[in-house]
């Protein structure tokens, strides 16, 4: 088969771009055909990659006719989904685009929102019955989207966030403590009360690194207010010397070091929403312990599991658990992250898409029962308090 995908694309930066390209860099490595078309917004004009066959630019006004023909050269479409990068009201014109399609579509649920407003409920609703077939990355995401929206059970599968590095990224501990937080700055982050929660760690000298670049979108806004806060906070608390900001955008060589010589990764994210995170995924699948804020990915994964989880911006609960990890240094016992592996993700995405060219239904691609059942309906007050 050959795979269109759409989304945004590296040189781009954002999670979804690199998602995406990691996700069709898996699939297309072997024998298998594929190409990107890529999303950009007004005022990006990076150049596009070999891998890249067409570009939609958010400022054409009809270009979904054109990119939803470039897909339609393909056996298999596959849709990156977030509200913000499609044009139109919450990114409605993806729903022309995929109306416009006359291959089998596979639609990626980056975002499945708890409260949505109605415009947003029935975009994703449209996306969803438009598609051949809808992946969540967490059974939360799934459950959430069962019970929120009105969606048909059997199309939903639950494929997990793929990783790049597994435990044998860990290198040898320094001997100072590092504590790590990557990805793209921006409000929301949480980094102001992981600053915060050094102040009680003095005593174990740890280094706090905060790796990449703000956020395009941020920047385009509010320019660099948010990182230069971030700056003068650690300063009147004291604890600059313990913050390494690295204003950097890391290829997988750097990052994969970055992550084997961390101690403890740290996710202080403000976010109740936040259903996926690829930074979670990473630091699991390397082996390194985290503490994050009770988003609901993060509330999955790490429950009984490698890691600890905190009240959001609460930088007392923050520094406790980081102290408890830093003073048990060493790498976690996990269990087996093999399927959280690139290859063995993008495999169930193959084998989604054929049962959707050849009618017979996918093994292992997790999908969703007829009816929501009695334990999904009884995770409703969980989901709710996220």
């Amino acid at each position: 088969m050959r795979f269109g995908f759409l989304s945004t694309q590296p040189p781009t930066r954002c999670g979804l771009a690199t998602f995406n390209a990691a996700l069709a860099g898996s699939i297309t490595g072997g024998d298998t055909a594929g190409s990107v078309v890529r999303v950009t917004a007004p005022g990006d004009h990076t150049p596009s990659g070999p891998d890249v066959a067409h570009t939609w630019r958010m400022a054409a006004a009809d270009g979904w006719r054109e990119a939803a023909d470039a897909l339609n050269a393909f056996d298999v479409a596959i849709v990156q989904h977030e509200y913000g990068i499609y044009p139109g009201a919450d990114g409605a014109d993806v729903l022309r685009l995929m109306r416009r399609l006359t291959v089998p579509t596979i639609v990626v649920l980056h975002t499945v929102l708890s409260r949505p407003t109605p415009r947003q409920k029935s975009v994703l609703e449209q996306v969803v019955a438009t598609a051949g077939a809808a992946v969540t990355m967490t059974a939360t995401a799934r459950d959430r989207l069962l019970i929120g929206y009105d969606v048909d059970p059997a199309k939903v599968a639950v494929i997990p966030h793929g990783a790049a590095f597994d435990t044998g990224t860990r290198t040898e501990r320094p001997a100072r403590p590092h504590m790590l937080t990557w990805g793209l700055l921006g409000p929301g982050k949480g980094i102001e009360w992981a600053i915060r929660a050094l102040v009680p760690l003095k005593s174990l000298d740890p280094l706090y690194i905060v790796a990449g670049r703000t956020h395009p979108r941020v920047i385009e806004l509010h320019g660099e207010s948010y990182r230069s806060g971030l700056h003068r906070l650690s300063a009147e608390l004291g604890v600059a010397p313990q913050v390494d900001f690295r204003d950097t955008y890391l290829d997988q060589a750097g990052l994969g070091a970055l992550i084997g010589s961390a101690d403890v990764v740290v996710l202080p994210y403000d976010s109740t929403e936040q259903v996926t995170s690829g930074v979670l995924v990473e630091a699991v699948a390397a082996g390194v312990p985290v503490v994050a804020t009770s988003f609901p990915h993060a509330v999955e994964v790490l429950t009984d599991g490698p890691g600890l989880i905190v009240p959001h911006r609460n930088p007392r609960a923050l520094s406790a658990a980081v102290r408890k990890v830093l003073t048990n240094r060493g790498p976690i016992a996990g269990s087996d992250t093999a399927a959280l592996r690139w290859p063995a993700v993008a495999a169930r995405y193959e084998a989604l898409a054929a049962a959707l060219v050849t009618g017979v239904p996918a093994a292992g691609s997790s999908p969703a029962p007829a009816a929501v059942s009695a334990s999904v309906s009884a995770s409703v007050s969980a989901t709710a308090l996220v």
